[in-house]
């Protein structure tokens, strides 16, 4: 009889070890929200954004439930993408005649084993967000994207503005890194620089070239809405 009430007593220690785990990281998790959404809405110091004359560049920002991108012209104000992104790293390379490229980046483990997010797992997002130097750049090659509502926003920028835009991107591009199979037929993975982390997600990358364009951007926008907010 005793060792019954000895593992009942076990039982009921490990329910609130478990109970009081939980509880930590509904709380985390909630601290983490309200961190990235209030200072999302802190707008940080940014260069003066030139303004947007007859020349300027047409760009778009989309956003998806957890992930933003860049969506770039392949060839606009000297900037030229089809070096970085050619015809024979697609699966079919008659895809690379769209003349716009979606530019994101991110944590690769999380890229390259969530081609749905409903394959999204814990592990995996607990894994990225401790922290991973292993960055990569996903592009997809695009028809002409069309503003939609919350989805996609469209932005005018200057030329050199753009070109300050272009510049922090292709630092973000490992030189001479691998390249690897996208989800489909007309995207491409590439290795990346930089470090992954709850802290520097896919989406204040994301905020960071807008920023460094002169771009209008939250302190810290980890999250789409803070950076979509903005636009």
């Amino acid at each position: 009889m005793m060792m019954v009430t000895n593992e009942t007593t076990s039982w009921r220690r490990l329910g609130r070890v478990a109970r009081g785990t939980l509880a930590a990281i509904a709380l985390i998790l909630t601290a983490y929200l309200l961190a990235g959404t209030g200072l999302g809405m802190i707008a940080r110091a940014t260069a003066t954004m030139p303004a947007a004359g007859p020349d300027a560049v047409t760009l778009y920002i989309e956003s998806s439930a957890v992930h933003t991108a860049i969506i770039v012209p392949k060839q606009a104000a000297g900037v030229d993408w089809r070096d970085l992104a050619p015809p024979e790293d697609l699966r079919d390379p008659r895809y690379a005649g769209f003349p716009f490229l979606a530019i994101g980046w991110g944590e690769a483990g999380f890229f390259r084993e969530t081609p749905y997010w409903r394959d999204v797992r814990p592990g995996t997002i607990a894994r990225a967000a401790m922290g991973s130097d292993r960055t990569l750049i996903h592009v997809d090659h695009l028809p002409l994207p069309r503003a939609n509502g919350d989805d996609v926003r469209m932005i005018r920028l200057s030329p050199r503005a753009y070109r300050r835009l272009a510049a922090f991107i292709r630092q973000s591009w490992k030189a001479d890194g691998r390249r690897y199979p996208g989800y489909g037929v007309y995207d491409a993975f590439y290795e990346a620089n930089g470090r992954y982390s709850a802290v520097h997600t896919c989406n204040s990358w994301t905020g960071d070239a807008l920023a460094a364009a002169g771009v209008r951007m939250g302190w810290w926008t980890p999250f789409p809405w803070t950076v979509m907010a903005w636009l």
